[in-house]
């Protein structure tokens, strides 16, 4: 192939090289948020949203450019997560509405399709800033499209798409250096943006792939792992592919004479001609032996020979595997038949207006369930919902128009998504970024008003939700002219950091303090995992006092982080 051309096999591979070298780098990237709470953002959103493409494009075999940018695009949307997952996602579609359509990617193609991306990621942005991922794709594709097709200047041939590359990384990250200059909080932090990192490690990865410097066991490693991770379900065929050895045998052998360590190593050997799953153990007196093998006689016949057994143990792993199945099978089948009644009768029943929402905790669940909501997604700030984990629910839900409380800014790219992607239904999406917003969006919903004025009724409400979040800090670092260290207690309200301190207590109460108006009528306490009932009753008492003309409402939200959460309206 030519130096100056990339076909759909080398661009497959380059993306898979550019995902791992993502997850690879995902904790470090995690730790470049401005905000230290102890939870996995950017690096986890970027990895979840490429892996899912990453699947879609491995379950191809030998893919045309076009099969390979439907993968990369449509894994990628619909795995998207957080804010930097989606923006990473409209890139991939971006990029692969220019390559789909050709043989090879040359480097005036190459300029146009990252000329694209940038502009797909940008219209996806409500209000883009300088400073993030859009920057840093921006300096690259503009490097990209400056130099496409230049001679080199020592010697006048073509660069050639390596050295084009090459050079957009060294751009790309003097401008991810220079993100700190452009945003004041990333500077007060010392940190370069996370996203901009995340997009970077990408293209680094894609590039060492190219250039033949990406170690081909860093895929493999990182991909036994996600398979190791993943659930046994749907995985019956292949577990069935996997048994080669079908009988785990094993037995002690009693000694005649202890053996010594030449015949302990010929043992071994001929334990693994004949299978796998090795495990021997040798002590003066006896020998511990586990082996699956096809031929469990033989290594009998050969173990008696060092002396008598006991303990046997034979069994037929592949039988227990096939019932496995079969049970299996069965669970699977009343599941369907259970889904496809409960189909059909809802189909009868298709409701005017349905509701979707985000939230973590079983006491918050318990609560928007007891507001008449449809669907609650179980995620938040800890783990930000798919894109396709909205069109699941949005499947879920038989209404003709449906509404979509994300509960966290980091979560609406995500939910408008979902919403783009959706064709049967009506889907409006309110940008709550707390979830006490959305529990005061829905209870001012109306039943009577048309979808439109609801719309513009709960937008309106959720203004007046003022939230406070209180947690703990994982690192030394400084946001909003605010000193923070590791294991502080800190208030994250809606627009920054509201107070630190040691005590949670006493951070909670100069939290509403920072939130209160003269307008204020409600503080509502909903308190989390490390929190206890009593901790809430003091406080709740504290806030009583403190504020005797508003009512303090107490309430179970069960929600991991955040020790409590409170909000003023």
């Amino acid at each position: 192939m030519s130096s100056n051309t990339l076909n759909a096999e080398q661009i497959s591979r380059m993306f898979i090289a550019g995902a791992v070298n993502l997850e690879i780098n995902k904790d470090m990237i995690n730790e470049l948020n401005v905000f230290p709470v102890p939870d996995g953002d950017t690096g986890t959103n970027m990895t979840m949203t490429i892996m899912s493409a990453v699947d879609a494009v491995r379950a191809l075999d030998r893919p045309t450019m076009k099969e390979l940018s439907k993968a990369i695009s449509g894994g990628s949307l619909r795995g998207a997560r957080g804010n930097s997952g989606v923006i990473l996602s409209q890139l991939c579609r971006g990029f692969t509405k220019v390559i789909r359509n050709c043989d090879e990617v040359t480097e005036p193609i190459l300029a146009e399709a990252v000329e694209k991306a940038v502009e797909t990621a940008y219209k996806a942005v409500m209000k883009p800033k300088e400073g993030t991922i859009l920057t840093v794709a921006k300096g690259v594709a503009e490097y990209v499209r400056e130099n496409a097709g230049k001679p080199d200047p020592e010697s006048g041939d073509p660069v050639g798409l390596e050295q084009l590359i090459s050079g957009a990384l060294e751009h790309g990250n003097e401008v991810l250096a220079q993100t700190p200059e452009m945003l004041p909080i990333l500077k007060e932090a010392g940190v370069v943006d996370s996203g901009g990192k995340g997009l970077m490690a990408v293209l680094e990865g894609a590039y060492q792939e190219l250039t033949g410097t990406f170690d081909p066991e860093k895929v493999k490693e990182v991909m036994s792992k996600k398979t190791s991770a993943a659930p046994a379900a749907g995985r019956a065929g292949a577990e069935e592919k996997e048994i080669r050895f079908g009988y785990c045998t094993e037995f002690i052998v009693n000694l005649d004479r202890p053996m010594e360590q030449d015949t302990i190593r010929a043992f071994k050997k001929y334990l693994n001609s004949m299978g796998d799953s090795i495990v021997l153990v040798a002590d003066d007196d006896l020998v511990k032996v586990h082996v699956h093998t096809n031929d469990p006689g033989q290594v009998i016949s050969r173990a008696l020979t060092y002396g008598p057994l006991t303990n046997m143990k034979i069994d037929n792993m592949r039988v227990e595997h096939h019932e496995r199945v079969i049970r299996h099978s069965e669970k699977l089948a009343k599941e369907q038949a259970a889904a496809d009644e409960a189909a059909a009768q809802a189909a009868a029943e298709q409701k005017e207006y349905g509701f979707i929402t985000v939230s973590a905790g079983a006491g918050f669940e318990e609560i928007f369930k007891g507001l008449q909501v449809d669907c609650v997604i179980s995620g938040g700030q800890t783990m930000n919902p798919s894109t396709n984990d909205f069109i699941a629910a949005i499947g879920k839900v038989n209404a003709k128009t449906i509404f979509v409380y994300p509960n966290n800014g980091n979560i609406i790219m995500a939910a408008n998504q979902a919403r783009d992607l959706t064709e049967d239904k009506k889907i409006i999406v309110i940008p709550t970024k707390t979830v006490p917003q959305g529990i005061t969006a829905i209870i001012n919903f109306s039943a009577d008003a048309s979808p439109e004025e609801n719309e513009s009724a709960m937008t309106e409400a959720i203004g007046s939700v003022r939230t406070s979040q209180i947690t703990y800090s994982i690192r030394d670092t400084s946001v909003d002219n605010v000193e923070i260290h590791k294991g502080d207690i800190m208030a994250v309200g809606d627009a920054g950091i509201l107070c630190v301190g040691s005590s949670v207590q006493d951070v909670a109460v100069e939290s509403v303090e920072k939130m209160m108006d003269g307008e204020a009528e409600l503080i509502s306490v909903y308190y989390g995992e490390g929190f206890s009932a009593e901790d809430a009753e003091k406080l709740q008492q504290r806030l009583q006092e403190k504020y005797p003309d508003c009512d303090v409402e107490l309430n179970e939200g069960g929600q991991p982080v955040y020790y409590c959460i409170i909000s003023v309206e």
